[in-house]
């Protein structure tokens, strides 16, 4: 892979462990030369991933929608800023230009960016590996929430598989780079699900 987008909070959370975690994200995939695209704020986790990608010498790309860039508060450092007009057209730059997807822990802003990428490669409109950095346990519950989704009939369990889930930055990044896509079937009926 030669870029990721990352997905995570513009808060810190109030464990420092996740912030040294997303700072430790940032050079871990500027040392293996993966450059970054993210939303482009200096604060909260998404600034700690830009920080330490910036310290090796990793690229990194922001995309910020221009309504958030004093909210947010844009990273001036980074290698290259693109400002677009909405969340939407957000979300549609940073995946144009990855190979894949990663998210750390966020808040709703996250979890809609990973369930629609996600939704996206359900539909079969992309085949990149998405992934979870389960840092400290934080996605577990999901992890069941979606478990019970195909308990109850509303996920496939091959749809499932596809979204990799590690606690160690090294490791997902192996399980991305082995990732094949789940085929899609043509209608989405009782027996695709």
């Amino acid at each position: 892979m030669r870029s990721i987008t990352v997905f995570c909070g513009s808060a810190d959370g109030y464990n420092e462990y996740y912030r040294e975690m997303a700072y430790q994200v940032g050079e871990t995939l500027a040392a293996r030369r993966i450059s970054i695209i993210y939303g482009g704020a200096k604060v909260g986790l998404m600034g700690a991933v830009a920080d330490g990608a910036l310290q090796r010498g990793g690229e990194v790309t922001g995309v910020i929608p221009s309504f958030l860039k004093t909210k947010e508060v844009a990273h001036e450092g980074i290698s290259r800023m693109i400002t677009v007009d909405t969340m939407h057209e957000r979300k549609l730059k940073m995946h144009e230009l990855c190979d894949g997807v990663i998210a750390l822990p966020g808040g709703w802003g996250t979890m809609e960016e990973l369930f629609e990428v996600l939704t996206w490669g359900q539909l079969g409109l992309h085949r990149k590996p998405v992934g979870l950095l389960n840092i400290n346990g934080y996605y577990d519950p999901l992890k069941a929430l979606c478990d019970n989704m195909v308990q109850e009939g509303f996920l496939s369990e091959f749809v499932n598989a596809s979204l990799l889930i590690n606690g160690s930055i090294d490791d997902l990044l192996e399980q991305m780079e082995s990732y094949v896509a789940p085929a899609t079937p043509k209608w989405l009926t009782k027996q695709a699900i």
